[in-house]
């Protein structure tokens, strides 16, 4: 067989493959084959399963495809057209039918029925394509408007519709668009606007303003953001926390109870600076981190809005050397407190009432001049005046430079009651109204009443000298009258005070408010009057002036101190031994001590409670105190410590707190003796016929001995022989010495020299059975016992 045989074989399998294939297709698909809607899916899938037959046999590769080549339509076509071109060549030509180009071209043309739809191929073998305009309709979905087909050199256009108006160009309204611009298709047919014409300088014009309008918009709203943090920031600096303000006795170190020992020195100076902070109805004094300040009370707790804070934040931002420094208000304590710088000099009040200072002209031109720059301060900033200007308010610190306080507040002010003695520096105006706020003018007359005070070195109006009632005095300054009720400043006492200032104060406290000079004015007047200077150092010079009676006072003051030190001393070796007292004022702690062997004396009164039931408590307390001062100058001569008495009980040691090796049962044996004999001559003052009778009880041993108590520190002993003495002392006979065994052999057998007789096995509680003794004095012991005794 030749190839020629083999390749019509091949073609025809494969043009019979692809003719059953397009009529299966075609017999399934009954559409109209004119439109480009026949569905390929039945065709996809055939191709899909027609590749694992003949000749492909694709059987794995396959099996990862759902759906032929978009291509394979196309290629279905042309092989399908190609199909009938061979079977036309072929029966016209069987022997060059099949390779004939010419005839196989001219052959194609015609119209078939594809899978891609109708296929229209012309005479040069070219399908001829069909077009359609598709749009949106009414319903705003696809509609096909126009078909447009081409055939040969002739083109066919077969419209859809029937009115473009409501089809085609609905959605325009109806209206067709213009085949040509109205300004043509260059645009020179119109005449160009001012904006076209000058488009690009209005558009670099519009963009600069836009600019320049965002550039303002965001400093503003950036000035919004920062003046809105800075009033927060100033809102927390006015703002104090109640836990930051520390009492001044919680910030001191007071010494433990060594440490007051030490001197009295250190005692007197915590003292005074305790005085010093005291806390009072109108004011106390704290600590804030750190630093010493003042804080005035307020009784009224009233909301803080916008206005308020602002004039908070205000207060805060003033800083002028004449004007107390405003820290801040504290809203979360029990109640309000405006906090203000510490003054270390006090108030103006406070000096002028003391009179600790010798004030010359010049010292009160000084002082009465930053009074005035304080007021200038007040007047020019937005609190407008004060309102309650009096000399409390004006402080001193330590460069003797005057700073006005209490300035602002004024929505406390309004709703708080003043103490009726301020009213003694309002002006009139403000006295007969209610509830005034003040003025310039009545800051003014403030003024003229503190100048007052400072010439004549007296309180206002001297109300402290006369004990003037402050009522009757408001009532008179209220008074109407040709010659207003004033304070008296022409006194011999005003030497060296110009003139002018007498004049100047009277005018600044006239009736009429009109008639009060502007407090610049009196600035200027006060510059007049004042040859300039530094405070300080006309201070210095004044201070030099007193050195030497300074030096004197303080020799006389020194010496004071040391007799008061001294009476502090006794009083303290009264109290504790004297090594222990030394050791504590010198700081240094007391150790509890242990002694092998001292002697302990324990004494009671016979019948002490009959006794004092016949006496009124001072005659018992007078019966006791001589009696006790007798005790005391006994024990004076003998090596003996007394530790304490309580009540009608007498304790003494001896051996402690210097051992004297086996001396102290001798010491305390011969106080004993000694005691008896003064009571046969001691006698009851009111009771002159009674007789004083006591009980002794002696015992010798070991025991530790230390200072108890901080407040209150007492010397004590500690041990059984303690407890033993003070049995011996409460199972004895009245005019007896009791004494245990170990004092019996001290006495006898150690020291010698003693008469003891025992007295027998007795019971002793806490001890049991003990053989105890008497100590018989040199002369004998009494024949009798009186029951009364």
């Amino acid at each position: 067989m030749s190839n020629q045989e083999r390749l019509k074989i091949r073609y025809k399998q494969l043009f019979n493959f692809l003719l059953e294939s397009c009529k299966e297709v075609i017999s399934t698909l009954q559409l109209d084959k004119q439109l480009f809607n026949i569905s390929l899916t039945a065709f996809h899938k055939e191709v899909i399963e027609r590749m694992k037959d003949y000749p492909f046999y694709c059987t794995v590769a396959c099996e990862n495809y759902t759906e032929a080549s978009s291509q394979s339509p196309y290629l279905a076509d042309t092989m399908y057209i190609y199909a009938h071109a061979i079977n036309r060549t072929l029966t016209a030509d069987p022997v060059n039918g099949l390779s004939n180009g010419i005839a196989i071209n001219d052959a194609t043309e015609g119209i078939y029925a594809g899978y891609t739809g109708r296929v229209v191929i012309d005479d040069t073998g070219n399908r001829n394509p069909i077009y359609m305009l598709f749009g949106i309709n009414k319903n705003e979905e696809s509609e096909v408007f126009v078909v447009m087909q081409t055939y040969r050199n002739s083109t066919t256009w077969q419209p859809t519709y029937t009115d473009e108006a409501t089809s085609i160009w609905a959605v325009r309204g109806g209206v067709r668009p213009l085949s040509k611009p109205k300004c043509g298709f260059t645009g020179a047919a119109c005449v160009p606007t001012f904006l076209e014409a000058y488009f690009v300088y209005v558009t670099i014009a519009a963009i600069i303003f836009a600019l320049m309008a965002a550039l303002l918009t965001g400093i503003g709203i950036y000035t919004v953001r920062w003046k809105r943090k800075e009033r927060e920031r100033l809102n927390r600096l006015w703002q104090i926390n109640y836990v930051c303000l520390m009492k001044p006795i919680a910030k001191i170190d007071v010494a433990k109870s060594r440490r007051s020992l030490q001197s009295g020195v250190t005692s007197i100076s915590t003292r005074e600076m305790f005085d010093k902070f005291s806390e009072t109805t109108s004011h106390a004094f704290y600590y804030l981190f750190d630093e010493l300040v003042v804080a005035g009370k307020h009784t009224a707790r009233p909301r803080i809005g916008e206005k308020e804070a602002a004039e908070l934040r205000l207060m805060c931002q003033m800083d002028h050397e004449n004007l107390n420094k405003f820290i801040g208000l504290c809203t979360d304590g029990p109640q309000y407190l405006s906090v203000w710088k510490f003054c270390s000099r006090g108030s103006l009040k406070d000096i002028i009432e003391k009179g600790l200072f010798t004030m010359d002209a010049f010292f009160i031109v000084s002082i009465i001049l930053d009074i005035c720059e304080g007021l200038i301060a007040i007047h020019r900033s937005p609190i407008g005046h004060h309102g309650h200007l009096t000399s409390s308010v004006c402080l001193v610190d330590e460069r003797w430079l005057v700073k006005i306080s209490n300035f602002g507040l004024s929505f406390l002010k309004q709703i708080e009651q003043r103490p009726e003695d301020t009213f003694l520096w309002t002006a009139p105006e403000h006295l007969r109204e209610s509830n005034s706020v003040g003025s310039k003018a009545g800051d003014v007359y403030s003024f003229a009443i503190i100048c007052s005070e400072i010439i004549t070195r007296k309180s206002a109006f001297d109300k402290d000298d006369d004990n003037r009632n402050v009522e009757e005095l408001v009532q008179k300054i209220k008074r109407r009258s040709p010659d207003p009720f004033r304070p008296e400043i022409s006194t011999p006492d005003l030497q060296g005070i110009p003139l002018a200032m007498l004049h100047l104060i009277r005018s600044c406290w006239s009736e009429n408010p009109e008639a009060r000079p502007k407090i610049e004015k009196v600035k200027e007047i006060l510059k007049s009057m004042h040859r300039g200077g530094n405070l300080m150092d006309h201070i210095f010079s004044m201070l030099e002036q007193y050195a030497n009676n300074l030096e004197e006072e303080i020799e006389g003051r020194t010496r004071e101190l040391v007799e008061e030190k001294k009476k502090s001393d006794i009083l303290l070796q009264r109290m504790l031994p004297k090594q222990v007292a030394e050791r504590l004022k010198l700081g240094q702690s007391v150790s509890p001590e242990s002694f092998e062997s001292v002697t302990i004396f324990f004494s009671d009164v016979v019948q002490f409670t009959n006794l004092a039931s016949r006496c009124t408590p001072l005659q018992v307390v007078n019966l006791l105190n001589d009696l006790y001062t007798m005790f005391d100058t006994i024990i004076d001569e003998h090596n003996v410590y007394k530790v304490e008495t309580i009540g009608d009980g007498y304790m003494c040691v001896s051996g402690l707190p210097h051992r004297n090796g086996n001396e102290h049962a001798r010491d305390i044996a011969e106080m004993s003796f000694a005691l008896l004999r003064t009571l046969n001559t001691f006698r009851v003052p009111h009771l002159p016929d009674e007789k004083i009778n006591i009980r002794i009880g002696i015992n010798t041993g070991p025991v530790v001995a230390g200072v108890v108590g901080l407040s209150m520190p007492r010397y004590c002993l500690f041990g059984d022989t303690v407890n033993t003495a003070s049995r011996m002392e409460s199972s004895g006979k009245p005019g007896h010495i009791h004494v245990s065994p170990e004092t019996n052999r001290y006495l006898t057998e150690i020291i010698g020299g003693y008469r003891t007789e025992s007295r027998g096995e007795v019971i002793i509680k806490g001890k049991g059975v003990m053989e105890t003794f008497w100590l018989i004095p040199p002369e004998g012991l009494p024949s009798k016992v009186e029951p009364s005794q």
